[in-house]
């Protein structure tokens, strides 16, 4: 697979070390003449000086041929104009744009493109793991529009020895694995919870807190 990423700074650098590490082929397109230089020399990929919203800067980096695109730069506007650039000019099946400003997710995915928000994603993430310990991952996908959490139940939660049919949930909810005794299990309604279990529960942000509290009892 071939990865183009446009940006700069940490993150480009430990997302390219992450893929390059996983075999993947990764060209780099960023703007700072010095820091193309250092990511040449501690990176195994290649890497291309220019500016990444421009249509002779993406042919160079090899858009044509790539498989993803991710653009990661602190500018919105050029991250959006990136993937608009990669998908229709070069035909890139896959292209993710990063948007620094959360209100911004929403217009980008009208237009078409793929986007998430690391403000959004660590906001609910603090928000959700320091108000309930029982939450053991917590993932918003969508740009921030689902919540996919990992509950663990104990002894006081309402729902242990409960039938998945017998419990009120709000509407949009969905327990959609359970896992137990490490092993994984695609619950239906005959299914009895049990305390120890693990559930994942898929939900949207305006029902995830009384969800919450209708599975553990406490208010999320």
């Amino acid at each position: 697979m071939k990865i183009l990423i446009i940006g700069s700074g940490k993150t480009l650098y430990f997302l390219c070390r992450n893929f390059t590490s996983a075999g993947y082929d990764v060209v780099i397109i960023n703007r700072n003449r010095r820091e193309c230089q250092n990511l040449a020399k501690e990176l195994k990929a290649k890497v291309v000086y220019g500016d990444g919203s421009d249509v002779k800067v993406l042919m160079e980096a090899g858009a044509m041929g790539a498989d993803v695109v991710l653009a990661i730069t602190p500018h919105d506007q050029d991250n959006l104009i990136i993937c608009q650039l990669a998908a229709i000019q070069f035909s890139v099946p896959r292209t993710v744009a990063l948007a620094n400003d959360p209100d911004n997710v929403e217009i980008f995915e009208q237009l078409g493109v793929r986007t998430f928000s690391t403000t959004l994603i660590i906001g609910s993430l603090i928000e959700q793991r320091a108000s309930l310990e029982q939450i053991i991952n917590l993932l918003p996908i969508g740009g921030g529009r689902v919540n996919v959490t990992e509950i663990l139940l104990d002894d006081e939660s309402p729902v242990v020895g409960k039938h998945l049919k017998n419990i009120a949930l709000p509407e949009n909810v969905l327990i959609a694995v359970l896992i137990r005794n490490g092993q994984p299990i695609i619950p239906g309604g005959a299914t009895q919870l049990r305390a120890g279990d693990r559930i994942v529960l898929v939900t949207l942000p305006a029902n995830h807190g009384p969800a919450l509290k209708a599975i553990t009892g406490k208010k999320g």
